[in-house]
């Protein structure tokens, strides 16, 4: 659906990228996943980044709300005009994660309510995420999920903290604030941020539960390579 990193943009690729992320952003406010104003997606164009607006809510965004800057890390300046919609401010969490994973062309970050929960449960003592290995596709489409330390929303401090995962998971949780995913597509990274938010609902509807997890055995065929 996204162009790679390298290709250059074209006028009929930037509109309908306007036009995908802008479907996507009603879908994942349409789930409940982006409550008020919260929650951005962006997607890389050539050398630029098309992101969503600063301040805007996921089920009011319209194509031409969408901010297009430059990938470098102290470009936020729109490049269609000085006037043009300014970009989220968690750009450089987006940016650390299109750094770090080169395969990436879709980033999502969402305050999904079941993520946001388990990102508020403290990590095991290797630093990932309380989900246990409950399904075949909690294990084979998420991998373990580290979570990122705690920092102010829209800072690089956050960034940083993301970026010490990023190259090795394509799923985070930031400690405190919620979910962040990057993966080769949009509707990829869809899919990737659905699927976290149905194994961290899983996890907090069996809590209490004497749930029976897949062994280690079991887990062993389904993880996929390098995790």
């Amino acid at each position: 659906m996204t162009p790679g990193p390298a290709s250059a943009p074209s006028l009929t690729g930037e509109a309908n990228l306007r036009e995908a992320i802008v479907q996507a952003a009603r879908h994942l406010s349409a789930l409940g996943l982006s409550p008020g104003s919260s929650g951005n997606l962006s997607v890389r164009l050539g050398d630029s980044i098309l992101a969503t607006p600063t301040g805007a809510s996921l089920r009011n965004v319209q194509p031409a709300d969408l901010a297009l800057v430059g990938s470098e890390p102290n470009d936020s300046a729109p490049l269609s005009a000085a006037d043009g919609p300014r970009p989220t401010k968690e750009l450089p969490l987006h940016r650390a994660m299109y750094d770090e994973r080169p395969d990436a062309a879709a980033v999502i970050h969402l305050h999904s309510p079941y993520s946001t929960a388990i990102a508020c449960l403290p990590p095991d003592r290797d630093g990932f995420a309380a989900l246990p290995n409950l399904t075949p596709y909690r294990v084979m489409r998420l991998g373990p999920v580290p979570i990122a330390a705690y920092a102010a929303p829209g800072s690089e401090d956050l960034a940083a903290s993301v970026r010490k995962h990023a190259a090795a998971h394509a799923v985070l949780l930031l400690a405190n604030h919620g979910p962040v995913v990057a993966a080769p597509t949009l509707d990829a990274a869809i899919d990737l941020i659905e699927e976290l938010e149905t194994a961290a609902q899983l996890t907090l509807l069996l809590r209490q539960a004497p749930a029976v997890a897949l062994t280690d055995e079991a887990v062993a065929t389904l993880r996929p390579p390098g995790h």
